[in-house]
């Protein structure tokens, strides 16, 4: 059984605590967090830690915290040559103090406290040094999921992008779209099913299959009509340039 102690009491933490507790093959023996409180409700509060001196041996260390604070938290690590990674879809390995083995453990999923997850459906990506952490750090992966990637840095820093072209983009502009909805007095609810029809399609289509709409057709006369209807400069000037986007898509420069 590999001993796994999780540093930081954020989303993704919470998830991985409550994947852990589901396998037999982890053995979670500590969640370090400066606020204790906050993860008491997913661990035995014997295993809550607040302060870095009482951290405990484990064989692997899960730096699950903001980016920025990746290499303080993981230079402070009360030991050297152990196996410590972090979970960040954009920094590199190298964030990890190089005072112990370096790795990254990054689940590509958009993660909310309030939200349960199946754990198993989540691709995770995985990068050591050398091959034997590799091997560590696959076991513990597949123990919680049925999707591991081997990625280097490079490789995962596109890969953070294209998600939040994909999530974070498209998630506001269901943003904009309930704005609109509210604002005409409409309910947002009646959009549902065609956002679901939508991320559906991509299942069995290619995204330039699947594309539809004014901009595919070069609908000029509608597309004025929405920029017309459109006060929002804001919202006006995304929908131009995602517009231009989907036109000229494809055409060679």
């Amino acid at each position: 059984m590999i001993r796994v102690s999780i540093i930081g009491s954020g989303n993704v933490a919470q998830h991985l605590i409550v994947a852990f507790s589901k396998t037999t093959d982890i053995e979670l023996v500590q969640v370090f967090a400066r606020n204790g409180a906050g993860v008491a409700h997913l661990i035995n509060p014997d295993k809550i830690y607040t302060n870095f001196n009482d951290i405990i041996a484990a064989d692997l260390f899960i730096v699950a915290v903001t980016d920025d604070a990746i290499p303080e938290v993981s230079a402070a690590i009360p030991f050297s040559n152990e196996l410590v990674v972090h979970t960040s879809g954009s920094v590199s390995i190298s964030a990890i103090d190089n005072k112990n083995r370096q790795g990254v453990f990054y689940p590509l999923q958009t993660l909310s406290k309030s939200k349960e997850v199946d754990f198993k459906t989540i691709p995770i990506c995985i990068e050591t040094i050398n091959e034997k952490d590799f091997q560590i750090l696959e076991k513990v992966a597949k123990s919680i999921s049925n999707t591991v990637y081997k990625i280097n840095s490079e490789q995962r820093k596109a890969l953070h992008i294209a998600a939040v072209f994909v999530c974070n983009f498209v998630n506001h502009l269901y943003q904009i779209g309930n704005d609109i909805c509210i604002e005409n007095d409409l309910p947002f609810d009646i959009l549902k099913p065609l956002i679901l029809e939508t991320a559906n399609k991509i299942l069995t289509l290619q995204p330039n299959q699947a594309q539809t709409g004014p901009a595919k057709r070069k609908d000029i006369q509608t597309i004025n009509a929405h920029l017309s209807f459109l006060s929002d400069e804001n919202q006006k000037e995304i929908y131009k340039m995602l517009t231009k986007s989907i036109i000229d898509n494809g055409k060679k420069l």
